[in-house]
Formats: C-alpha cells, sequence, structure tokens
C-alpha cells in the first residue's frame, strides 16, 4: 500500500475547499506553534526573578534556556524520524503530553537542579512536536497553493506567540515567575485534546526495521555538540574538555554517516541531501535565525545594560517586528505561488543585512525612532518573507514518507544553527568586560564584534541563496517572464 493510500483522508487537492475539520487541525498544529515561541520568550524575562529566589547563579541560570535547547536540538531529526516510522497522530499527542506535564512540574519545583531538568525535558518533547506537527501540515496540505497558505498562517502564530510573549513575560514575572511555567499547561491541554478529536489516526508512513546505531550516534552526537557550544564560553574554547568534547562529538556524527551508508533502513536518508533545493533551505535557516537569535540577544542586553529600559519597554520596543510578521505571513501563500520561494529569501536575507548594518549606528544614547526602529522593521520585513518561504522550500518535492525527515533536518538546522552561533557571539560580546563588571556599565561598542559577526552570516545567506539565481537561466522567448519556480527547476532533485 502506497504512503498516500494509508491516509487518504488527510490529504486534499488544492481546488478543494477546505472544511471545518481542516481548519480545525490547522488550529491545533498552529497552537502548538505558538506555544514553543510563548515559552521560550516568557522564560527568558523571568530569568532574573527565578535566580533571585532560587539562589542560582548566572553560569546556572544560563542552563534554564540552554536545557532547552540542548533537548531541542539535539532530538529534533530522531523526533521527525520516530514520526514517520511510529505515526505522526500518536508521536504528536504523546510528545505534547509530556511538554504540558513538564510545564506543571517547572512551575512547582523549588529547586533549581529539577528545574533545569525540567526545562531539559520539555524541549525534548517539543523536538517531537515540532518536526510532527510540519510533517502532518505538509502531508494534510498538498504542494502547492494549500501548503503555501497553510504554512503561511502557521509561521503567523510562531512570530505572535514570541511577541505576545515578551509581553506576558514581563506581566506575568511582575505576579510570580512561576506562571511563566504554568501558563502554557491549559494551552497544551486544549491542544491535546483537540489534537486527539480532529487529527486523523494514520499509520506509520515510512516502513521498515528501526536503525539503533544510527539513532545512539546521532543523538549522542548532536547532542554532545549542542552542549559543548553552549558550555565553550564559560569553560573556554581552547579548554582541553572543550576540544576533546568537539572531537569525540566529531566522530560520532564520521560513525553516524558511516553507519547510515550501510544500514538497509536509515534513520536518515542521506541521498536527500543531495536535492540542492533542500540543502539551501536549511543553510538558510541557519544564516536567518543563528543571526536573528544572536542580534535579539545583543539587543536585549543593550536595551537593558545600555539604556536602562525595563523589560516590559524592552518587549514594546520588539513589537514592531512580531506585529509586521503577524499581519504580512498570511499574504506569503500568494507571494510564493507568484515568484517561488528563493527570491523572497534573497530579498529576506538583504533585509537582515541591511538591518544589523544600520544599527551599527547606535550608541549609549541611541534615539528609538531614528537608530532602533528602522532595524525593528527591516527585520519584521526579513522574518516574514524568509520563515515561510525557507519552510515551503525545505518539505518541497519530498514524498510523503520523508516528510518528518526533512521537517526535522531544517528545524535542526535552525536550533542547532541558531545555538553555535549565540555561543559564538556570546563570547564575543563579553571577550571584552572584566568578569566582576557590572551590567550597567556595558557600552555600545562591546557588541560591535557580535553585529559584525550576524551582519557576515546574514550576507553569507544572500550569496547561498543567489547560487541558483546567478546560473545560466533556460532560454526564453522574447518578452517571457520566468515562472514562479524557475530558479528550483534550475536544481532538480537527484534520484537516489
Amino acid at each position: 500500500m502506497t504512503p498516500s493510500a494509508t491516509f487518504p483522508s488527510t490529504s486534499i487537492p488544492n481546488e478543494q475547499r477546505w472544511t471545518p475539520r481542516l481548519w480545525g487541525v490547522l488550529a491545533i498544529l498552529c497552537l502548538v506553534m505558538f506555544l514553543d515561541g510563548l515559552d521560550v520568550s516568557m522564560v527568558g524575562v523571568a530569568l532574573p526573578s527565578i535566580g533571585a529566589e532560587l539562589g542560582l547563579s548566572t553560569a546556572s541560570l544560563q542552563w534554564i534556556v540552554n536545557g532547552y535547547v540542548l533537548g531541542f536540538g539535539g532530538l529534533l531529526l530522531l523526533g521527525g524520524r520516530t514520526a514517520d516510522l511510529l505515526g505522526r497522530r500518536r508521536v504528536f499527542l504523546i510528545a505534547l503530553a509530556v511538554f504540558g506535564v513538564a510545564s506543571l512540574v517547572g512551575g512547582l519545583v523549588d529547586d533549581g537542579g529539577l528545574l533545569i531538568a525540567t526545562r531539559f525535558v520539555k524541549g525534548a518533547a517539543a523536538a517531537f512536536t515540532a518536526p510532527t506537527a510540519m510533517s502532518i501540515l505538509t502531508t494534510t496540505f498538498p504542494e502547492g497553493h494549500a501548503r503555501n497558505k497553510a504554512l503561511s498562517i502557521f509561521a503567523v502564530f510562531g512570530a505572535s506567540g514570541y511577541s505576545s510573549g515578551l509581553i506576558l513575560g514581563g506581566l506575568l514575572t511582575s505576579a510570580g515567575w512561576r506562571w511563566n511555567f504554568l501558563m502554557p499547561v491549559p494551552l497544551a491541554a486544549i491542544a491535546l485534546v483537540g489534537g486527539y478529536l480532529l487529527i486523523h489516526r494514520d499509520r506509520p508512513a515510512a516502513t521498515g526495521g528501526y536503525d539503533l546505531a544510527g539513532a545512539a550516534t546521532l543523538t549522542s552526537g548532536m547532542l554532545l555538540a549542542v552542549y559543548t557550544v553552549v558550555s565553550a564560553p564559560e569553560r573556554g574554547w581552547t579548554h582541553p574538555l572543550t576540544l576533546g568534547a568537539f572531537v569525540l562529538a566529531a566522530v560520532l556524527l564520521a560513525v553516524f554517516v558511516r553507519v547510515e551508508q550501510r544500514v538497509a533502513h536509515p534513520l536518515v536518508r542521506l541521498g536527500i541531501l543531495r536535492i540542492g533545493s533542500i540543502v539551501r533551505a536549511n543553510l538558510g535557516i541557519v544564516a536567518m535565525f543563528g543571526s536573528y537569535l544572536s542580534f535579539q540577544f545583543m539587543l536585549t542586553i543593550y536595551f537593558q545594560s545600555v539604556l536602562g529600559w525595563s523589560p516590559l519597554r524592552m518587549a514594546f520596543a520588539l513589537l514592531p517586528a512580531g506585529l509586521m510578521v503577524a499581519f504580512g505571513s498570511p499574504a506569503m501563500g500568494r507571494v510564493i505561488d507568484r515568484f517561488g520561494t528563493q527570491r523572497p529569501i534573497v530579498v529576506a536575507m538583504a533585509a537582515f543585512s541591511l538591518g544589523y548594518v544600520l544599527f551599527l549606528r547606535a550608541g549609549g544614547d541611541a534615539d528609538y525612532v531614528t537608530d532602533i526602529l528602522p532595524s525593528v522593521l527591516l527585520i519584521g520585513v526579513g522574518f516574514t518573507l524568509a520563515f515561510s518561504s525557507i519552510m515551503s522550500q525545505a518539505t518541497s518535492g519530498v514524498d510523503d514518507s520523508e516528510q518528518g525527515l526533512a521537517s526535522g533536518l531544517v528545524q535542526t538546522s535552525g536550533q542547532v544553527g541558531a545555538a553555535v552561533v549565540l555561543a559564538v557571539t556570546t563570547a564575543l560580546v563579553t571577550a571584552g568586560s572584566h568578569s566582576g563588571e557590572a551590567a550597567g556599565s556595558m557600552q555600545f561598542d562591546q557588541f560591535r564584534p557580535g553585529l559584525v559577526l550576524v551582519t557576515g552570516l546574514a550576507v553569507a545567506g544572500v550569496l547561498v541563496m543567489l547560487v541558483p539565481m546567478l546560473r545560466q537561466r533556460p532560454r526564453r522567448g522574447p518578452g517571457q517572464l520566468p515562472g514562479p519556480d524557475e530558479d528550483e527547476r534550475l536544481d532538480e532533485p537527484v534520484s537516489v
């Protein structure tokens, strides 16, 4: 039986009208996307209050964030492939239940170590819900206009979750930091019940045995790599333990590649990396998330440490970018239909680059309207154009049996890439400061090396995306315009 015949009721032709049930499924998936953004941003705002009540040092506080990244980034590929092997609905519901329970426990514990442990469990659960939600979406809505429209709506909720989380985090923290952990619980419960009722039962989309050796080497290699990156700034990049961990992670990942080349049913079919558009999408999301999250990290420190703003004022300063994504993303389905994915991504990365360059003008007494707002708006434009386009490109031309793999791959690239760039950015920003220096004494010049790094990364993203557009184009008749997907056809998938 073919994969499409296994769950016929979840796929709809492009011209068929969307039913209330399909809208309901999309709403559940969007709610989960909203939760991911909401959780990260709310917890970031609450860190000082958590440290004060639980007696955690700054080094320990970072693990409340990095514990989540460690579980999320290290297990994403395994999460996506597990959904293909065990069934998307089953994996989605189980992981969502774990996410909700971890949120509840995190809001009740009084021990810093247990709190960090719940963050890791929550990140691990998100590593299964995120790619599974994406693969449910891409198999429910067929490639083309329907999928582009669904992905654009999906992107709205990711941005809305993050921008809402910044404001809600400021408000909830004033009432007690525990509310930042408890608030996602009822939302996760609603998504769990809705998913159980609305998402169609499906059989595993992929067949074959379990690649235990591949899963073990990939997961351990990814976890060790992410752990080493986030701990290196504190321990030292040239410390023997840091270098040894990098070498061990590289050996584990090399063994994983060797295993995948030899087993009958690999966890990751390496041939998918021979599709140029998918490789570019993964490189593009590294450039987008790596530069964006690092810039936002610097911006939040700059607002509070240099300008002396409160967390709530800072949240409102960043809100225009989130609003642009929320109101602009619904139109991205039509934009991708008209122009394809390559052109919007190029424009997006150029907008990011210009926004970072303009921010270099800011100083210790910057004016928000003239020195900061232009960068915030350009980043909003970039995120609006890039997110849906990259996600669409990363899953286009992929069989239903590998949608979980493709979704997990692009999200892994985004999470791990962002962790690596953020760690390097943090090291650059703190290199010129002394350990005993007060946060309020930081100067704008300390951010310049980090700003140069994120600008260079965004420019590199532009160049990567320009590669197929600079190749020799197919001949067209006089006055004939290129089709929306012409760039993608220049790099056809290689059959393996």
